[in-house]
């Protein structure tokens, strides 16, 4: 087959068999040796080329001897390529040996390009052997070709092809297992294996911008899925996503936000975020994205804030003051959220809090729960700025009508923020009066009632505070509900973390004859012996009082 090279310079072979195809390639490879031996100039790269044309033969047999070789189309093709370069080595190695040649410089690259193909060729031949690619398109029964339509290709060989070839070929994979991938995700998720995730991964710096559009895109996809998220990142996937963030097209910065947002979920890999310099990318997205980017970056930057090793960095990179500027005007909903959300957890920090407060933060979260949006993460901001913060301000900046919003219409977690609030505020009479005053007391014994533990203890405990001065007693005791719904949280088991407060409570209102009857009437002697029993606070003073009124009561009658 090969003796017709020596009559043509170029000859075009069409073999219809893997069979041909190798013995084709067998019988080139002792030609393109000989030839190369044979030339004198470029002896350096001339040695390269005939180490790496040497072990193709042991690479031919390697590929042969596997048990699905005549079955699969990937092999045919490997060695349509691996006779391609071939040929072209042998025209090469006569072009070197002319006495006249092309310019020093084009040869030499030339043949630097030729060892790359070879290197592809051998490359690519381990990949099909090691990777049980070769045995598992060839089980699957699928073939990629021209008219294979894309939802019948077979993601297997896709995924392969992603690792093989040349880039026009695995753009060309990328783009039928894209259209894959949207059709129907489920298909393709299960079969990714961390060859094809290391594949996608090197597509990420493709040169062609297309190519990195497509990629981040799937891997975007791919991240949101859940399902491979170590995979990825034990990949390398963070460095080119980064680098994408801040030099990409608008499309793969917004993909690779996205990524980001799905990834930094983790602890382990929001701290890998930030080891990889994550966060001024991030932020820069924040203040010049479009409104998805922006969004995904910050709720990005939220993830990296729960991590409590990270939130000082975040403070140092100028986290604080972006998170306040998309509170003001942050270009969707869902980001003032997010910037809410993040603030909560940087100010669980003492040091932050400063600077949560000299930026104007204070204003910017009161303002935010007039939004209609979820009021709980704001509330929780100001609730850990009480201290680094006064009271006075707070009030200044109309803090008691908000929270009288968030305790009458809020979820259970705003209210229970709100209620923590109150008692963190209320350290002195006179703010005490000016809580009782707005309205929050009704409201605080409405809480009493819900089946969330967490808030009635918190709201127990706010009333239990405020009740300290008489005004504030009075208004509890005015609510025909507050001394029902306090005698239902003496209820002794553990689970009721709000008897001590029920018990301040009730001590409290226990000057009224009329408040103790309620409480005789709705079993409170009966709790108050078992608290008593558990040594609670105040529970044995309050059952003695109780007694000594029902005593009284029966004497009377007698």
């Amino acid at each position: 087959m090969v003796e017709d090279h020596d009559k043509e310079k170029k000859i075009v072979v069409d073999f219809q068999s893997t069979e041909d195809w190798l013995s084709y390639a067998n019988d080139l490879v002792p030609l393109a040796l000989e030839k190369a031996r044979d030339v004198k100039g470029f002896p350096g790269r001339w040695k390269t080329i005939i180490s790496k044309l040497e072990q193709i033969p042991t690479r031919l047999s390697d590929l042969s001897s596997h048990p699905c070789f005549s079955k699969n189309t990937l092999c045919k093709e490997q060695l349509q390529a691996i006779s391609e370069t071939l040929n072209e080595s042998l025209k090469m190695a006569e072009k070197c040996s002319k006495e006249k040649h092309e310019g020093k410089l084009q040869m030499q690259s030339d043949l630097d390009a030729l060892s790359g193909k070879i290197d592809l060729n051998l490359r690519d031949c381990g990949l099909l052997i090691k990777t049980g690619v070769l045995g598992e398109v060839a089980s699957s029964g699928c073939t990629f070709t021209e008219g294979t339509s894309q939802g019948s290709c077979n993601v297997i060989e896709l995924l392969a092809r992603l690792q093989i070839g040349h880039l026009e070929a695995k753009h060309k994979a990328l783009d039928n297992l894209v259209d894959v991938m949207r059709e129907d995700e489920k298909t393709v998720l299960p079969l990714l294996g961390r060859s094809s995730i290391s594949a996608l991964v090197q597509l990420l710096t493709a040169t062609s911008p297309r190519i990195r559009e497509k990629t981040v895109t799937l891997i975007c996809t791919i991240a949101e899925s859940g399902c491979c998220e170590k995979l990825l990142v034990s990949e390398g996937v963070l460095p080119p996503l980064i680098r994408l963030l801040e030099s990409g097209s608008s499309v793969g910065r917004e993909k690779s936000a996205i990524a980001l947002q799905r990834l930094s979920t983790s602890a382990e890999i929001a701290s890998a975020i930030v080891g990889h310099g994550g966060v001024q990318p991030l932020t820069e997205v924040c203040c010049t994205g479009d409104s998805v980017s922006q969004a995904s970056a910050t709720c990005t930057l939220r993830n990296l804030s729960v991590v409590p090793d990270l939130r000082q960095t975040l403070a140092n990179e100028g986290v604080v003051k972006i998170m306040i500027d998309i509170l003001d005007s942050g270009a969707l909903s869902v980001s003032k959220e997010h910037a809410a959300e993040c603030l909560q957890n940087l100010t669980l920090n003492d040091d932050i809090k400063i600077c949560v407060v000299t930026e104007g933060g204070v204003r910017s979260l009161l303002v935010y729960l007039d939004c209609g949006l979820p009021q709980e993460p704001a509330m929780g901001a100001i609730r850990n700025l009480v201290g680094s913060v006064s009271v006075e301000t707070l009030i200044s900046f109309s803090l008691l009508p908000r929270l009288v919003n968030v305790l009458s219409s809020g979820t259970n977690g705003a209210r229970k923020m709100a209620a923590v609030t109150i008692c963190r505020i209320s350290d002195s009479p006179e703010v005490k009066r000016l809580v009782g005053e707005s309205g929050c007391i009704q409201l605080l014994i409405k809480l009493l009632e819900v089946k969330v533990n967490e808030v009635r203890e918190v709201a127990a405990q706010a009333l239990a505070s405020l009740m300290a001065i008489p005004f504030n007693a009075r208004e509890v005791k005015r609510d025909e509900r507050s001394v029902p719904s306090l005698v239902q949280l003496l209820d002794p088991s553990p689970q009721n973390t709000a008897k001590k407060y029920a018990v301040c409570c009730l001590e409290n209102l226990s000057t009224s004859k009329e408040c103790r009857k309620v409480m005789i009437s709705y079993g409170a002697i009966g709790y108050l012996k078992k608290l008593t029993e558990m040594d609670i606070i105040g529970s044995k003073k309050l059952l003695e009082r109780l007694q000594r009124g029902k005593f009284r009561s029966l004497f009377g009658k007698s």
